[in-house]
């Protein structure tokens, strides 16, 4: 059983008990993993289009004569390529190097399910292929130190995804404050007998969380005061959660957060550049907050979703599932630019564009250049690392 199955079999109320292990002794000597990768799902299917825009490209604008980002709007890369105009907060990362725009992202034969497609995502398969594990369970379940208080952390409402898996250590974690005066509460259910036999026993088995939440605790604010102003947005409080976790130095090695809305069918244009202005808004004060804290070294956030969209627009001022996308690699790290090849739009398979780059060429540059596994589980299946990772 996986522990996604054991989180939510236990209920809300003994998931508090397990999210104290995240905690970590400010005695400690030394870091026992320095990297932090921080995954941002754009769930939904965002349309990579209107997203970096190819505004020298008149199919472009063929295709969508409703939906098309003008010219004048787009926020130049270069050429042949620009930002839509609602992600002009991340200009300034573009600008200082530090963001990577990888276009054409894709696999071979794709699908268009939401169920499917994220699950190839997340689990790094082949189209055909069904593997029960996350890519980056599988990649690091095995290489972890046993004094990592917890491998992985989920903030917010989303699924475990990438780090689903029956020998990886992920906890789902809403927000901090909440978790904590949860734990006081069992605490203080604990110590008047509570009543509740099968609490009695979580509380039992799980009773060097509770010591490990006192910790967390006494840890709060050690870093995780900001002069940085986080939107007040759900996307913007994942990602403060997410800074405050990496300021307090809580030894986790990857954070997810999630971003819904993307599946855009109607009405898109107006949709998504809310989508995509909350989204630059979130990683911009994220970065400032880890520059602020001096961990913007030690941070990498890459973005994943389960399909672009359609090139077409559709009836209803929307566009409807596709295949390939742009997605973004930000860090203190990043060699900023960009990198593959943006899909010719008149040559198109079927409605769709065709990928340019593997997504696990993106996995395979987090395991090699960012976490330096020489043997990672991509690199031996031929999947190149970009390189934009230092």
């Amino acid at each position: 059983m996986h522990r996604r199955t054991v989180l939510k079999s236990l209920g809300a109320a003994s998931m508090a008990v397990l999210m104290p292990k995240i905690a970590w002794s400010a005695t400690e000597s030394s870091r026992p993993w320095e990297r932090v990768l921080v995954l941002v799902e754009l769930a939904g299917g965002n349309d990579g289009l209107n997203t970096v825009v190819p505004y020298a490209d008149a199919a472009y604008y063929s295709a969508r004569p409703r939906l098309a980002v003008g010219r004048s709007e787009v926020l130049h890369l270069d050429e042949r390529v620009g930002l839509n105009p609602n992600l002009r907060p991340l200009m300034d990362i573009y600008r200082a190097k530090e963001a990577a725009v990888v276009l054409g992202v894709g696999y071979p034969h794709p699908n268009r399910s939401h169920f499917r497609s994220i699950d190839i995502w997340e689990t790094g398969s082949d189209a055909n292929e069904v593997l029960q594990d996350g890519w980056v369970a599988r990649q690091l379940a095995s290489r972890l130190p046993k004094s990592l208080a917890a491998d992985g952390v989920v903030i917010g409402r989303g699924n475990t995804g990438a780090l689903d898996g029956a020998n990886f250590d992920t906890v789902v974690l809403d927000r901090p404050e909440q978790f904590i005066r949860q734990a006081r509460q069992l605490r203080e259910s604990a110590s008047k007998g509570g009543g509740n036999a099968a609490l009695a026993h979580v509380l039992r088995v799980q009773n060097d969380t509770l010591k490990a939440a006192q910790v967390l605790e006494s840890q709060r604010g050690r870093g995780a005061t900001f002069k940085t102003t986080f939107p007040a947005t759900p996307l913007g409080q994942q990602m403060h959660n997410a800074a405050r976790l990496i300021a307090d130095e809580i030894p986790v090695a990857v954070i997810k957060v999630t971003h819904v809305g993307f599946d855009t069918h109607i009405d898109q244009r107006r949709r998504h550049d809310v989508l995509l202005a909350q989204f630059a808004e979130a990683i911009a004060a994220f970065r400032s907050a880890m520059i602020e804290t001096g961990h913007w070294q030690r941070t990498l956030v890459m973005t994943y979703s389960e399909f672009g969209r359609r090139v077409a627009q559709n009836g209803n001022n929307g566009t409807d599932h596709g295949t390939a996308a742009p997605h973004f690699i930000f860090g203190g790290r990043v060699l900023g630019g960009i990198y593959g090849e943006q899909p010719g739009l008149l040559r198109l398979d079927g409605e769709d564009m065709s990928h340019t780059v593997d997504f696990r060429r993106m996995y395979a540059t987090v395991a090699q250049r960012w976490w330096g596994i020489s043997d990672d589980i991509f690199g031996a299946e031929g999947f190149t690392p970009l390189p934009c990772v230092t």
